[in-house]
C-alpha cells in the first residue's frame, strides 16, 4: 500500500516546518477580512502560525501576519484575532514556539 505524504507548512514566526494540523491558519478573505481558518479550506491568502499565544504576540510585534498576508491591520483587527486565538489555544498547547520565547 502506498504511503500518503503528510502536507507540511512553515510557521511565519518560528520558521519551523510542521504538519498542517499542528499549525493555525490565518487567512485574508477576498473581502479583505483577516480571520482564523479552523477548516484550512477557506478561500483567500493564508499564513500559518504555531498555536501558542506567545507566537501570536511575536507575529503582532514583528508584523509578520501583515507581511505574509499582504494587508494592513488595525489594532481592532489584532484585538479580534487575539480573542479568537485565546479561544482555540488549548488545542495547540503541546507545541512550543521556538522564537516566541527569544524576545
Amino acid at each position: 500500500m502506498k504511503v500518503r505524504k503528510v502536507p507540511q507548512r512553515k510557521c511565519i514566526v518560528c520558521q519551523n516546518m510542521l504538519t498542517k494540523k499542528e499549525l493555525v491558519r490565518v487567512v485574508r478573505t477576498p473581502e479583505g477580512v483577516v480571520e482564523i481558518d479552523l477548516t484550512g479550506k477557506k478561500n483567500g491568502r493564508g499564513a500559518y502560525l504555531c498555536g501558542k499565544i506567545e507566537g501570536f504576540h511575536q507575529a503582532k510585534k514583528t508584523k509578520a501576519i501583515e507581511r505574509a498576508l499582504k494587508v494592513t491591520m488595525s489594532p481592532e483587527d489584532y484585538e479580534r484575532l487575539e480573542q479568537d486565538f485565546v479561544a482555540i489555544q488549548g488545542k495547540y498547547a503541546a507545541f512550543q514556539c521556538r522564537r516566541a520565547n527569544e524576545s
